[in-house]
């Protein structure tokens, strides 16, 4: 992180971080939002803070961006009726914003509990390995993960194996099957596939298990139940 941000001071390029999934996260002690020029976060139901509809936030420690930013969602106007640019409707309206203040003293414990369950996840997939290959999430040491998704890696049977858990009433998730170079609305663009055969890997090879805080320790035992029955 800290040679990507020199790199970027080098050529005074701004950073805009995508911290959608990550509230909470942090690296070296920095937390997700605040390594960069603008942190964009978002407040939709499944997230680990989520609101009761749409929802999101933007955060800088530029004051000048700040009010750029807070003019750019009420339609680009700083007073009524006057616009000095074009904006948009992105007000965070009062619903939501009262959701978010009650769940926001909670989300600290949920990051906790998730941790505790991705380490429950790492140490029975360990005494219980399938007979499979499957690639755990790596964390690094100095790294707050706060897991909002445990997402595995399954070079082989993949989708076999999806269907498996799915018959033992584990859901699972796939995010995402399609890598953007290949997305219909990129296609102007010209790849093909195999021109970025990492993506199209990770694509073909992730998977998500259930993560979130309310998760029990025999809900999790079942998941790797059901993950050791399947066979190829």
């Amino acid at each position: 992180m800290d040679a990507l941000l020199r790199l970027a001071e080098t050529h005074q390029v701004p950073i805009v971080e995508d911290a959608a999934q990550a509230v909470g996260a942090e690296d070296t002690g920095r937390r997700a939002g605040s390594i960069g020029r603008v942190g964009c976060f978002s407040f939709y139901p499944s997230k680990n803070l989520g609101g009761a509809g749409d929802g999101g936030m933007l955060t800088t420690n530029d004051p000048q961006l700040a009010a750029r930013l807070k003019t750019l969602r009420v339609h680009g106007g700083a007073e009524e009726y006057r616009h000095s640019e074009v904006g948009i409707n992105s007000r965070l309206d009062e619903l939501q914003a009262a959701v978010l203040r009650v769940k926001l003293k909670h989300l600290d414990s949920w990051s906790d509990q998730r941790r505790e369950n991705a380490r429950r996840y790492d140490q029975l997939l360990q005494e219980h390995a399938p007979q499979f290959e499957i690639v755990t999430p790596f964390v690094r040491e100095e790294a707050r993960h706060i897991f909002h998704q445990y997402v595995v890696r399954v070079p082989r049977y993949r989708d076999d194996l999806v269907k498996h858990l799915a018959e033992n009433g584990v859901g699972t998730g796939i995010y995402y099957p399609i890598p953007l170079h290949l997305q219909q609305c990129f296609a102007f663009l010209g790849y093909r596939a195999g021109e970025c055969p990492e993506a199209e890997r990770a694509a073909s090879e992730t998977l998500a298990l259930p993560i979130f805080p309310e998760l029990t320790e025999s809900q999790q035992r079942h998941v790797v139940d059901s993950l050791v029955s399947f066979r190829p």
